[in-house]
């Protein structure tokens, strides 16, 4: 007796997760820090770097390259407006993309931020949910 021919089906395809964004966040109060890292983490993110500090922020773009800087616009020295400013103006970063956080939520801060190079403005207080979705939409990432 002969053997029937076999018909190989190839096994499904698994999805291929795509790694989440990787962001720096920089905000002078530990508990903000501490929230924004969560709402990171929720949205399926990276944090690749924490910092109190424009100045820190900075450097810590030009070194880790993140795909979103999220930026308390009131920080000490350099401040959150400036260091998008800076981040647009130097070619390393100036694809990252920004998100402003800030206690100000008139239209002529909005614009302020906006015309600084945000690519979003969330006002505080802030709820998790409204970062993460912040976060997704600036990043072109929709919920699993």
């Amino acid at each position: 007796m002969g053997d029937a021919p076999r018909t190989l089906v190839p096994a499904p395809r698994q999805p291929v997760d795509e790694p989440g964004p990787r962001v720096l966040v920089a905000d002078d109060e530990d508990d903000i820090r501490a929230l924004v890292c969560l709402a990171v983490a929720k949205a399926g993110g990276t944090v690749v770097g924490s910092v109190g500090d424009g100045a820190s922020a900075l450097t810590v773009a030009r070194a880790e390259l993140p795909d979103v800087a999220i930026l308390d616009v009131s920080m000490p020295g350099l401040d959150g407006l400036d260091a998008c400013s800076a981040l647009r103006g130097d070619p390393l970063t100036s694809g990252v993309r920004v998100l402003l956080l800030s206690a100000g939520a008139s239209f002529d801060d909005v614009a302020r931020g906006l015309s600084a190079g945000a690519d979003a403005y969330l006002s505080k207080p802030f709820s998790i949910a409204g970062l993460v979705h912040q976060l997704r939409s600036v990043t072109g990432r929709q919920p699993a």
